[in-house]
C-alpha cells in the first residue's frame, strides 16, 4: 500500500508546507539526503498550541501536537522528494517546551515517530533524540526536525 493510501486509510490529510518564519528554507536536499527544518504543530488557522508540557499541557495533548507536526514534516518530505514512497527517515530530533521538572519527553515525541511508522512502515523507523527545552519559538509546545534519505 502506498503512503498516500495509508494516509487516506488513517483519515489523515497532509497540510501545506509551512512558510519559513525567518531566513531559512523548509528543507534542503544534499545528494540522497533531505534535511528538514524544525516545524511545530501548526493549526489550520495558522496558530500553534502553546505552553509548557508538564505544567499547562498534558502528555496526551503534546503527543497529538507531535503527531500534527509529523504531518507537516511528511508534507515537506513529499514536496522535496516527489513521493513519500521514496522516503526513509534517518534521524529525528524532537524538542519539547517542557516544565523544569518534566522528564517524559520520549512519550511526547512518540506522536511523530508513531505517525512515521504508521504511514511509512519500516522506512519510518529512525534514530531519535527527544529533549526538553526552556522555551521554543512562539511558545509552541513541540518542535521537530528530521533528516531523511531518498531511496532510488
Amino acid at each position: 500500500m502506498s503512503a498516500d493510501d495509508k494516509l487516506r486509510e488513517l483519515g489523515l490529510t497532509l497540510p501545506d508546507v509551512p512558510t519559513p518564519v525567518a531566513t531559512y528554507v523548509s528543507f534542503k536536499r544534499v545528494g540522497d539526503f533531505i534535511y528538514l527544518s524544525g516545524q511545530g504543530p501548526k493549526r489550520a488557522d495558522g496558530t500553534y498550541p502553546t505552553g509548557k508540557v508538564g505544567a499547562d499541557v498534558s502528555i496526551e495533548e503534546a503527543y497529538e501536537h507531535a503527531k500534527q507536526t509529523g504531518l507537516g514534516l511528511l508534507a515537506a518530505m513529499k514536496k522535496a522528494a516527489g513521493s513519500l514512497d521514496k522516503i526513509e527517515v534517518v534521524k529525528l530530533l524532537g524538542m519539547v517546551n517542557a516544565a523544569p521538572d518534566f522528564s517524559q519527553h520520549p512519550k511526547v515525541i512518540n506522536g511523530c515517530s508513531d505517525l512515521f511508522v504508521a504511514v511509512l512502515g519500516d522506512n519510518g523507523r529512525h534514530a531519535r533524540s527527544a529533549v526538553g527545552m526552556g522555551s521554543l519559538p512562539n511558545n509552541m509546545t513541540v518542535e521537530i526536525e528530521v533528516i531523511v534519505r531518498v531511496l532510488p
